[in-house]
Formats: structure tokens, sequence, C-alpha cells
């Protein structure tokens, strides 16, 4: 049977200027995210299919759209995978420190958790 030849729908990314903060703080806030984000701010880019989560494909590709859609990461296609980004540099253009300042107080958390468990 042969493969369909219908295209994937464009992925669209908002403008530095037109990254909110309320729609960032909201990707954030989800412990699936952070991963994602985590991992991204350690490495340049990485293939969706090789984070350390562990949801169904389904809902990781929704965590990835609520991050792009929110500005925290860029997608591109290379062949037939999506590879990501943290939008690092508007981020911090839009919101001195406030990435750093999110990934330190989770890292904090997790280790606390990790320390009473």
């Amino acid at each position: 049977m042969p493969r369909s030849t219908r295209r994937r729908p464009a992925l669209t990314h908002p403008a530095t200027e037109d990254i909110d903060l309320f729609d960032v703080l909201h990707a954030l806030s989800d412990p699936t995210r952070m991963t994602i984000v985590s991992v991204l701010r350690a490495e340049a880019e990485r293939p969706c299919g090789t984070f350390p989560v562990d949801v169904a494909p389904s809902t990781l590709s929704h965590h990835f759209k609520v991050l792009r859609e929110s500005g925290l990461i860029i997608q591109r296609e290379e062949a037939n995978r999506r590879i990501s980004a943290l939008r690092t540099v508007d981020l911090e253009h839009r919101f001195p420190g406030l990435l750093d300042s999110v990934l330190a107080a989770y890292v904090r958390g997790v280790e606390e958790r990790a320390v009473t468990a």
C-alpha cells in the first residue's frame, strides 16, 4: 500500500514580541513539559521521540504543541522527524531571567522530593 502524500500542517511559532508571559507560565506548569524544557536547556536540540518522559505519543505531541505555541520551543521538520530546540535568546529578550529562575526552582523541587522519598 503506498504511503500517503498528504503533508503535515506547517508548524507555527509566535514571533518574539508575541510571546505572552501567561502562556509561558502555563506551559511550564506541567512536569512533563518541565522535563522537556530541562533537557533542551542542557542540549541544543533533540528529536521529539527521544525525551525521557513516560507518556503516550499523542500526549507527547500535545505537550510539544503547548510548548511551541507558548513560544518556549521552536520545531523544524527533518525527514520524518521533528527536531525541537529551546528559544533561549527569544525568551531572555522577552523575559530576562525568567527561564533560569523557573528551571532552578524546578530542579530544587525535584531534588527535595528525591531526598524525602
